[in-house]
């Protein structure tokens, strides 16, 4: 099924791959068909990236993995540089393709980016040991955090006992108000019967009456099991048993533990035999590829000597160098593709029913490596023998070959001052000993395992239509988690991606109060196995004190986050660090410290560093613009949910925390008189109203949309002028400037630019 499923994957590659390289030679004179051919090739490559992503994790052949990884790479890093060049084109974050999706007959949930499950499988083991080392220092020092529900509290003997007693004595104050109640009926129906005893009843009109009420009962209860397999049938409610784990997800999940065993023991063997069998041939045909390479050089010395009158010089170790194409993961993905095409396209595999690894194949790999090895030693040799045979023939005297002067002498000097300011300060140190230091100085802490699926929300389906009518469109909250898929996870998951795509160093999450940003944070590092570091003004406070303190901080954090990368940088209330002026509250805490500093440590971020800068604020507006945004390379608007949003919400979040969808609960209307309010009321709503006591009298006692609307009238919703205040300040940013100017019609380019083509 899986292969079936990576051959027609391939194909549609394959066909992709071919319009691609068509399209890129046609120049586009309109931006919006421009932004179509961008748009189409993106939603294409997504649907690719979603088969590879499950094709990768269900087949167990190594050799084919590897093949798939690289391929799926490929198409991952190619997403980011189409998403990177629609941003550059729209001259905004959130893009809308509902007229596409209506064009390629695809639904919004297939434009949902997955994150790859390889990501967390290949170093589960590291993640493991981290977080038990963790954990560890955290109890040694003190500062593990406790469940407030489960906590234990000393108290007194006294009060002990006398809590007992108040106990005991409500016990029995219960069970003498049900004893009593008890008598009550008991008397009530005695002095009944004694009332009905005296009249002289028809026996006939009675059973008139008792049919009749049984009669209707049984229409009703007949009515109602209609009405409801008729909402069952149009998908308007959930079937019976819809929320219990049916006995066939079991058995897929046992069939997933049991694929992933047999993928780890064929992985295994596949790299036990790489090693053997290159052994194995080093030995056999080792001896007849020197020979064969050290023939073909003589041949060609004696050539030359035909031709010239005198012996060739023989060729520095130095090879020649390659230039990269514009798109680096279009090389990689058709490279990807052609070995596809030699190797697995046609082959005939029904002598490999278990799927595990091709020796032939290996041998063909390991036999250009092997030959590689023994070029480096014939060469050796036959530079050798070249020398004697000029002697011997020519009498020639063999002068060293002089070293070609290499260009970046010429900025030794500018090289030499860097390499002091780069100088490890904590060289005698090692890694375990600062990760300890950071975790008991509150700078490393310990990520909140959740998963970016727990931030619920729904699509935006009307955001190209309001866009041509000249109506910017709040972003949806699943706009939001596509955007932290694209800049956060996949990049710091994928050393191979993080190195080619384009480069988001810095990240800024800006809303309200409410909206999950600290949740997005902690997403991002479960999904990739991050280290969290804190680096809010708050947390810092006091510690590392004066100039020399500071740089020793920041050299320690970014230390061990380059060493055990992916690493997250978190600076909460990032507005605090470029506030425009300090509160006298909060002078003291000096939350201005890292301003100078950031911009230098965000130079000095490589490629290679998978280390991501991410702020959250609720107050933009208290910051410096212009150093704000030339810290935070991307700035994501988090909105509040609108009622789509909300909808799903409510009900997602009532069934987590235990409750029950009844028709008695209206959650339409619900998410209506919610207006404005965020996840973060509804959670706590959600929380407060479903408590222990209230989840077992839900079988005679169904939730209503009551209950949770009084629970939410105390609190403070986040009010449209609040919201507009958040669009307004967006657009002063770089990027919400340029959108501006494009709307209106004015040109986004420098005057300096102009008569350039692009």
């Amino acid at each position: 099924m899986y292969n079936k499923m990576w051959h027609q994957t391939q194909d549609a590659l394959n066909s992709l791959l071919d319009k691609e390289s068509q399209k890129m030679a046609e120049p586009q004179k309109s931006q919006v068909f421009f932004f179509q051919m961008l748009a189409t090739f993106y939603i294409k490559y997504v649907q690719i990236f979603r088969n590879l992503e499950t094709v990768y994790d269900q087949i167990v052949h190594p050799q084919k993995r590897t093949l798939i990884r690289k391929i799926l790479d490929g198409v991952m890093g190619r997403i980011l540089e189409l998403k990177n060049e629609m941003v550059e084109v729209e001259l905004t974050e959130f893009h809308y393709f509902d007229d596409l999706l209506q064009d390629l007959k695809l639904v919004p949930q297939q434009l949902d980016i997955p994150i790859p499950r390889y990501f967390l499988k290949e170093k589960l083991e590291v993640i493991k040991g981290r977080e038990k080392i963790l954990a560890q220092i955290l109890a040694e020092s003190g500062l593990a955090a406790t469940d407030p529900k489960y906590s234990v509290k000393d108290i007194p003997l006294e009060e002990a006992v006398k809590l007992i007693q108040i106990a005991e004595r409500a016990r029995q104050g219960r069970l003498r108000a049900l004893f009593m109640k008890q008598i009550c009926m008991q008397e009530y129906r005695a002095k009944l019967s004694r009332a009905l005893g005296e009249k002289v009843t028809d026996t006939r009109a009675a059973a008139l009456c008792i049919q009749k009420v049984w009669r209707g009962f049984h229409q009703y209860r007949r009515t109602e099991k209609e009405r409801e397999e008729e909402m069952i049938f149009l998908g308007m409610d959930p079937p019976p048993f819809f929320n219990e784990v049916s006995t066939t997800i079991i058995q897929a999940e046992r069939v997933n533990r049991l694929r992933e065993e047999v993928q780890m023991k064929h992985e295994e063997d596949y790299k036990e035999a790489m090693v053997t069998i290159k052994e194995n041939l080093k030995l056999t045909e080792g001896p007849d590829i020197k020979e064969s390479l050290q023939d073909q050089i003589r041949h060609w010395f004696i050539e030359c000597r035909n031709l010239t009158g005198k012996f060739p010089d023989y060729p520095e170790e130095e090879e020649e160098e390659w230039k990269m194409s514009p798109s680096v993961f279009l090389h990689t993905m058709e490279e990807g593709n052609n070995l596809y095409k030699d190797r697995w396209m046609n082959k005939d595999e029904s002598w490999n029913f278990p799927q595990d690894y091709d020796p032939e194949l290996i041998k063909e790999e390991k036999w250009k490596e092997l030959e590689l090895e023994l070029r480096v030693q014939v060469d050796e040799l036959m530079r050798q023998e070249l020398k004697n045979l000029k002697l011997a023939v020519n009498r020639e005297k063999e002068y060293p070959v002089k070293p070609r002067k290499n260009k970046e002498k010429k900025n030794k000097g500018k090289k030499g001052k860097r390499g002091k300011k780069d100088k490890d300060l904590t060289a005698d140190r090692t890694i375990e000993s600062l990760y300890k230091e950071l975790v008991e100085e509150g700078l490393l802490i310990q990520a909140l395992k959740v998963n970016l699926s727990d931030y619920i929300g729904e699509y935006s389906y009307l955001g190209t239509t309001l866009r041509q009518v000249s109506i910017e469109p709040m972003p949806s909250l699943l706009d939001v988690r596509q955007l932290i898929t694209l800049y956060g996870i996949l990049p710091l998951g994928s050393a191979a991606v993080h190195a080619k795509a384009p480069l988001v160093k810095s990240l800024l999450l800006v809303g309200p109060s409410g909206v999950g940003k600290k949740m997005l944070v902690h997403a991002i590092c479960t999904e990739t196995g991050a280290n969290l570091f804190n680096l809010s003004s708050r947390n810092i406070a006091g510690k590392y004190p004066g100039k020399s303190g500071l740089q020793m901080m920041l050299h320690v954090v970014f230390k061990v986050a380059r060493e055990l990368q992916p690493s997250v940088v978190w600076i909460e209330d990032t507005e605090k660090t470029f506030y425009k002026k300090v509160p006298n509250a909060e002078k003291m805490n000096e939350p201005k410290r890292l301003k100078k500093q950031l911009p230098k440590i965000l130079k000095l971020l490589k490629p290679d560093d998978r280390i991501l800068i991410v702020g959250t604020t609720q107050r933009p507006f208290d910051a410096e613009l212009q150093s704000f945004c030339k810290v935070y390379q991307k700035i994501i608007l988090v909105p509040r949910p609108d009622y789509a949003s909300r909808y799903v919400l409510w009900k997602q979040i009532i069934q987590r925390h235990g409750g029950v969808l009844s028709k008695t609960l209206n959650v339409s209307c619900l998410a209506k008189v919610t207006d404005g309010f965020t996840q973060g009321h509804i959670v706590k709503v959600v929380k407060g109203v479903l408590t222990d006591r209230r989840i077992r009298q839900q079988t005679h006692k169904p939730l209503t949309a009551a209950e949770f609307t009084e629970a939410i009238t105390g609190m403070n919703p986040v009010y449209k002028e609040e919201e507009e205040s958040f669009k307004n300040w967006y657009a002063k940013t770089p990027l919400g400037k340029k959108r501006a100017l494009a709307l209106t019609g004015g040109s986004t380019e420098k005057p300096k630019d102009k008569g350039k083509k692009k």
